[in-house]
């Protein structure tokens, strides 16, 4: 009893940090893509990829599978919030072997919905559009 307690109290507690992340299939690719704010990185994580920290910064990152392994692709993609002010994302890739993912930086306000678009172009030479919509937070 104590044990269930203890796992539903630290469930409780960390829901509110938990971001879903989200995958489209096309054919046999997998495209995984989060959205999450950058105070959440370590600071020297985020010193070593060169991503800057703050409460008003998101991270987008992307990354493509074929029959689970990692590939290379093209991703690009742009934010809008609900005033219509656009921001293009610009992808960085990082490869590290056994993982191939694409950074990219969102600047917003306290509460405010992005709409994001992403293009990413697969290596078969078919293009998967990814549309969704974000609610970004400021989080110290």
């Amino acid at each position: 009893m104590r044990t269930k307690l203890l796992c539903l109290l630290t469930s409780v507690l960390l829901a509110p940090f938990v971001f879903a992340e989200q995958k489209v299939v096309n054919g046999e690719y997998e495209i995984h893509y989060i959205v999450l704010p950058t105070t959440f990185l370590r600071p020297n994580i985020a010193a070593q990829y060169d991503l800057p920290r703050g409460k008003n910064r998101a991270l987008v990152n992307v990354s493509v599978l074929e029959n689970g392994k990692p590939v290379k692709a093209l991703v690009q993609g742009r934010s809008r919030n609900l005033l219509e002010q656009q921001q293009t994302l610009t992808f960085r890739e990082v490869d590290e072997g056994n993982a191939v993912y694409y950074l990219a930086l969102i600047t917003h306000a306290d509460e405010e919905n992005h709409r994001v678009e992403l293009t990413v172009d697969l290596p078969n030479n078919k293009t998967q559009e990814i549309k969704f919509l974000q609610k970004m937070y400021w989080e110290d």
